[in-house]
């Protein structure tokens, strides 16, 4: 059986602190890096099949590649802004250097992510301001989260096969909430990853210290997993419903979301789990937490 939960640690590979390709993850399209970037050590990566988004997570980088540079100013960490990407296609060269005195963070280096997705078609490279990025507020009560729509279809268009989004779910709070799918039974067949970070004790930094709770599981009892997951951990999500996602108390959580199928069409359909879905009724009549909106392109909200 595939194993889902991949604790961090488990998918390094050098100076990647997360290295999945398809092949690893036992399906067709989505890949995952996460890239350490020392001062003053450019990294070159080819893409080969794969197109991909550049996402700081904490720190900015310069990216090369076909002719062009693209600075991203970054952020500080994944709970203090929403940041700037850019988008590399397949086969080309990439060269990726930590940047001096922006984004927060340059003096240790930058660690960027990079999803990616198995394609077709070369498309060119394309620079995503920050202030560009759709953010949306999900959801009401306990059950409100910020969905960063950085590369999602609708927002984000120039992409083969390539979609990625970024949530942010206060302590204490649900998100990935009714339970949901993508897969076969949905209009469009996605396979997907959640990658995860925790904040500590201050809101704002990565921390080990913290944990959140996930859930995945499918109609047919094939898949039934509830795990805690700590900052730096991926999970894979082949087929089934996928939710909550808890963030514990004292810890928010963030978590990358990364999927690709193989249709005609490139779409985040989905299809609530009929037991919970009507929750979402429920959330006319309530008011959202206030906490949300965590981030912004100019910083936290708050």
């Amino acid at each position: 059986m595939m194993r889902l939960h991949r604790p961090l640690g488990t998918l390094a590979d050098g100076a990647d602190a997360v290295r999945l390709s398809p092949d690893d993850a036992g399906w067709a399209r989505v890949g995952l890096r996460v890239l350490l970037l020392r001062p003053g050590v450019p990294r070159t990566i080819r893409t080969g099949v794969f197109e991909a988004f550049v996402l700081p997570l904490s720190g900015g980088c310069a990216v090369e590649v076909d002719g062009e540079r693209f600075e991203l100013a970054g952020r500080d960490s994944v709970f203090t802004r929403v940041t700037d990407f850019a988008y590399v296609p397949r086969d080309a060269t990439v060269t990726l250097s930590a940047k001096d005195g922006a984004g927060g963070g340059a003096e240790d280096g930058a660690e960027v992510a990079l999803p990616m997705a198995r394609c077709e078609r070369r498309l060119p490279a394309r620079y995503g301001p920050a202030e560009g990025v759709p953010v949306e507020v999900r959801g009401a009560g306990n059950a409100t989260r910020q969905v960063t729509n950085f590369g999602v279809p609708g927002a984000w268009d120039h992409a083969d096969r390539l979609m990625a989004c970024e949530l942010i779910t206060p302590d204490g709070n649900w998100s990935s909430y009714p339970p949901h799918k993508h897969d076969e039974t949905c209009p469009v067949a996605n396979e997907e990853v959640y990658y995860f970070r925790v904040a500590g004790r201050d809101g704002v930094t990565p921390s080990r210290e913290g944990f959140a709770l996930h859930r995945t599981y499918a109609d047919d009892g094939a898949i039934d997993e509830d795990v805690v997951v700590r900052d730096g951990d991926v999970f894979l999500v082949p087929r089934g419903y996928h939710g909550p996602c808890v963030a514990a108390p004292g810890y928010p959580l963030y978590y990358l979301n990364v999927l690709a199928g193989s249709g005609a069409e490139r779409s985040m359909a989905f299809r609530d789990d009929p037991a919970h879905s009507w929750v979402r009724d429920t959330w006319a009549g309530r008011a959202a937490d206030p906490r949300c909106p965590v981030t912004t392109a100019g910083g936290r909200a708050g």
